[in-house]
């Protein structure tokens, strides 16, 4: 049975990194004694060991261990490894090395099987079935935008809302989740900051701070609260 989080960001004004999802993270990981960081989609301003460091400090406070691995021997870990986190950053980096790494296949038997899963910002898009709905820049070109299809649809994370008084703040979320309509048919969830998914087997609830948006291929797009069964649309 699937278990996950999947958050829209990583951190929310006024806290800490990650401190919002403390409790979850909690009882998320509960048991697991061997759990895996991937910082890939970090491309600059911070170094993979530092970033994987941040998140091992917030992991020790909440009394979970993060694990230790080379790229090398990156597949052999995720094979034994018994939770998975993936931080934010640029999803088509982080696509781009899971797909060099061979990781696709694997991450995801992972994650059907059961294995907790924590991701953030662009570990939580990669989680749709595709990464076309994510706001970063294609900074890589990415073989393929398939995600891994965990669930069946894609994510928006930092959802947006437009502002009423501003006439030009370039196109609107909504504006760009349309335009993905005209040539994709999946939904899409606009999850806005401080809000996530909590999934457990075929249940997937908004849960957090804000509701989220719907859109639906030629429908009206619409608002969802908190505790809301994304089952129930899907």
């Amino acid at each position: 049975m699937k278990k996950m989080l999947l958050a829209s960001s990583s951190t929310i004004y006024g806290q800490r990194y990650l401190e919002y999802l403390h409790d979850e993270i909690k009882n998320l990981f509960s048991g697991c004694k061997k759990i895996l960081f991937v910082p890939y989609a970090r491309p600059s301003g911070i170094s993979h060991l530092e970033y994987t460091e941040k998140a091992k400090n917030v992991f020790k406070i909440l009394n979970l261990e993060i694990i230790d691995y080379t790229n090398e021997d990156l597949r052999e870990t995720l094979e034994k490894c018994d939770g998975i986190f993936i931080g934010g950053g640029n999803t088509f980096l982080l696509l781009d090395k899971l797909y060099q790494y061979s990781l696709i296949d694997i991450l995801k038997n992972k994650i059907d099987s059961g294995i907790p899963y924590l991701g953030t910002s662009a570990g939580t898009n990669i989680c749709g079935i595709t990464i076309g709905t994510t706001n970063d820049m294609p900074i890589v070109h990415v073989k393929s935008l398939e995600a891994l299809g965990i669930i069946d649809f894609n994510i928006n994370p930092h959802y947006l809302d437009p502002i009423d008084g501003f006439e030009h703040m370039g196109e609107s979320r909504e504006t760009r989740i349309n335009e993905f309509h005209k040539f994709n048919d999946q939904f899409v969830i606009g999850l806005r900051e401080g809000s996530y998914l909590q999934v457990e087997g075929d249940d997937i609830y908004l849960k957090g701070l804000k509701h989220a948006v719907i859109f639906k291929k030629k429908n009206e797009k619409f608002e969802i609260e908190n505790g809301f069964n994304l089952k129930n649309i899907i």
